[in-house]
C-alpha cells in the first residue's frame, strides 16, 4: 500500500490524474443501471488513501478534483444527450457540457479534500467532509443533487434507512463506510463496526417484494415520443391519437394520468385536443403536463381534468432547470445564440409559486412534480400529506442510457423519504407506479410505449425524515466535523 501511494504521488502529474479519474470512473459505477455498490465504496477508500496521505493541502484538493472528474463525468455523460437532439445547432456544445459538469463537480470534492487536509482530520474527517460537499452541491445556487453517492443503494435494502435520514444520511453512511474500510486497512479492528452497521441495516430493512395492493386503479400513459420528433408538425397527430387510444381501452380506472408536455401546443390553443383527451377518459379525472402562457410569461404545467373539459387544477412548474428551461444570465448568452433546450415561445420559462395540494376526485390530495422537481428532496414535502405523488416527466431529453434510470432511481428515494406511493408518466423514460417503500410495483420499459393499469399503493406513516427534513442530519455532520478536528488538534 506504502508503495502505491508513492507512485501516485511521485509519478507524473497526469499519470495521477489518469489514475485517480479512473478510480473516480469506477466510482461511478453505483450509480443506476448498474448499481454496483460495492465498486463505489471499494473506489472512495482510494479516494480517502490518495487525499489523506497528499503531501500537501494543494495535492490533496489535486487528487479530489481528479477522483471527482471521472465519477462526474462518467455518472452524468447522459448530459451530453440534450445537446444532440438538434445536433446541427448544439451539437458543437455537447463537449463543454460534459466537461463543465465534470470538472465543476469535481471541484466540490477537491474542496472536500483540501479542507480535510487543512483541518488535519484524517480519512473519517474526510469522510465528513466529503459528506457536506455532496449536500452542498445538492443546495447551493438552485442545486444539483443527481448522482449524490447515498444513491447507490435505492436497490439494496439499505435505501430504507432515507426514511430517517435522507439522501445526504445516506451519503454519510457511504463515506463513513469507506472510512472505517481504509482505517481496517492499517488494522484498526474496532473499524469493522462500520461494514457490521451496514450489514445489520441490509438484514433488518429489507422490506421483502413488493405485495400484491387493493386499491384504486391509476393508467400511466407512456406513448414514447422521441425528442426529435416531438414537436414535428407531421408527427403530432399520430403520437395524440396514440394516446387517446391508450386513453379509451379497457376498463375504466380511477385516474388517468398523461406524461410532461403531452401536448406540444399552448394550452389556450389545445382546447379542441383537450375536449378529445376528456371524451377518450369517459369521465375519469385526467392529468397531463401542457406549457401555458400567462400574460408575458410562460410556465411548464400540470392540469387536471374533469368532465366536459374543465380543467380542475393548474400546477406551475416551480423549480426549473437551469438551461433546460431557462438560461441564467439568458441576455447574455443570447448574444451567442445560447438558448434553453425546451421550445418556449417566449424565450424561457417564469417559475410558478408554491402551491397547495392537488384534489384527485375518488383518490385523494396528491403532490403535483414535474421532471427536474422530483430529484429535490427537501422540497418534495408538503405541510399537509398527500395520499400520492405525482410525478410527470419527459426523460427522452436524457437518452436511453444512464440518464431514465438515474432519474427513476430518484423517484424511488422520494417515496422511501415520504411514506407516499408515486405514480410516475414518462413520455418515455421509465412509467411506473412506485410504492411507499420505493419498490416498483408495475413499469412500462425505457423505449417503450404503454399504459398500465396499476392499483395505488397505501401510504405509510410519515417518516422522521418527511418530518424533520435535512437540517438535523446536516448539524450532526458539522458538529462531528467540529468534533473530529478538534481532538485532531489537541491529541495529535
Amino acid at each position: 500500500m506504502q508503495g502505491a501511494v508513492s507512485w501516485l504521488h511521485d509519478g507524473a502529474r497526469l499519470r495521477r490524474v489518469a489514475v485517480l479519474a479512473g478510480l473516480g470512473v469506477i466510482a461511478a459505477l453505483g450509480q443506476a443501471p448498474l448499481g454496483f455498490w460495492w465498486a463505489t465504496v471499494t473506489a472512495l477508500v482510494a479516494y480517502l488513501i490518495a487525499c489523506t496521505s497528499a503531501p500537501t493541502a494543494r495535492r490533496a484538493f489535486g487528487a479530489g478534483w481528479a477522483f471527482g472528474l471521472g465519477y462526474f463525468g462518467f455518472a452524468l455523460r447522459w448530459i451530453i444527450e440534450p445537446f444532440l437532439v438538434d445536433i446541427a445547432a448544439t451539437g458543437w456544445m455537447a463537449p463543454f457540457g460534459i466537461a463543465i459538469m465534470a470538472s465543476g463537480g469535481g471541484l466540490f470534492w477537491g474542496v472536500a479534500a483540501w479542507a480535510a487536509h487543512r483541518l488535519r482530520v484524517g480519512v473519517f474527517g474526510l469522510a465528513l467532509t466529503l459528506t457536506l460537499a455532496e449536500a452542498t452541491r445538492a443546495l447551493i445556487l438552485t442545486g444539483f443533487p443527481w448522482a449524490l453517492l447515498g444513491h447507490i443503494w435505492v436497490d439494496t435494502p439499505v435505501a430504507q434507512a432515507a426514511a430517517w435520514m435522507g439522501p445526504h444520511g445516506l451519503t454519510a453512511m457511504t463515506t463513513l463506510l469507506a472510512a472505517t474500510l481504509a482505517a481496517l486497512l492499517t488494522r484498526k479492528w474496532w473499524a469493522l463496526t462500520g461494514p457490521v452497521l451496514v450489514a445489520l441495516a441490509w438484514a433488518l430493512l429489507n422490506p421483502g417484494p413488493a405485495p400484491s395492493y387493493e386499491g384504486p386503479m391509476v393508467r400511466l400513459v407512456q406513448p414514447n415520443v422521441p425528442q426529435d420528433e416531438k414537436w414535428l408538425p407531421d408527427r403530432r397527430q399520430f403520437y395524440f391519437d396514440r394516446m387517446l387510444e391508450m386513453t379509451g381501452a379497457g376498463e375504466r380506472p380511477a385516474l388517468i394520468v398523461w406524461p410532461e408536455t403531452a401536448l406540444p401546443s399552448l394550452l389556450e390553443y389545445s382546447l379542441p385536443e383537450i375536449d378529445l383527451a376528456t371524451e377518450a377518459a369517459g369521465g375519469v379525472p385526467l392529468i397531463l403536463g401542457i406549457n401555458r402562457s400567462n400574460g408575458p410569461r410562460y410556465h411548464n404545467a400540470f392540469i387536471l381534468l374533469g368532465q366536459g373539459g374543465a380543467i380542475q387544477r393548474i400546477y406551475d412548474k416551480a423549480h426549473l432547470a437551469p438551461f433546460g428551461e431557462y438560461i441564467p444570465f439568458g441576455e447574455f448568452f443570447a448574444r451567442f445564440g445560447i438558448r434553453q433546450f425546451a421550445p418556449s415561445a417566449g424565450g424561457g420559462f417564469s417559475p410558478g409559486g408554491v402551491q397547495p395540494l392537488v384534489d384527485i376526485p375518488g383518490i385523494g390530495p396528491a403532490r403535483a412534480l414535474i421532471c427536474y422537481e422530483g430529484i429535490f428532496a427537501e422540497e418534495v414535502g408538503h405541510d399537509d400529506r398527500p395520499r400520492l405523488m405525482v410525478l410527470i416527466t419527459n426523460d427522452a431529453w436524457f437518452g436511453t442510457a444512464a440518464g431514465p434510470y438515474q432519474h427513476l432511481a430518484q423517484a424511488q428515494l422520494r417515496a422511501i423519504e415520504q411514506g407516499v406511493p408515486m405514480a410516475r408518466a414518462a413520455n418515455t423514460g421509465i412509467s411506473a407506479m412506485i410504492d411507499a417503500r420505493g419498490r416498483i410495483t408495475a413499469s412500462v420499459p425505457l423505449g417503450q410505449a404503454g399504459a398500465p393499469d396499476v392499483p395505488l399503493p397505501p401510504a405509510r406513516d410519515k417518516p422522521l425524515y418527511a418530518t424533520i427534513g435535512d437540517s438535523p442530519i446536516l448539524l450532526l455532520l458539522i458538529l462531528s466535523l467540529a468534533a473530529t478536528s478538534w481532538r485532531a488538534r489537541h491529541y495529535s
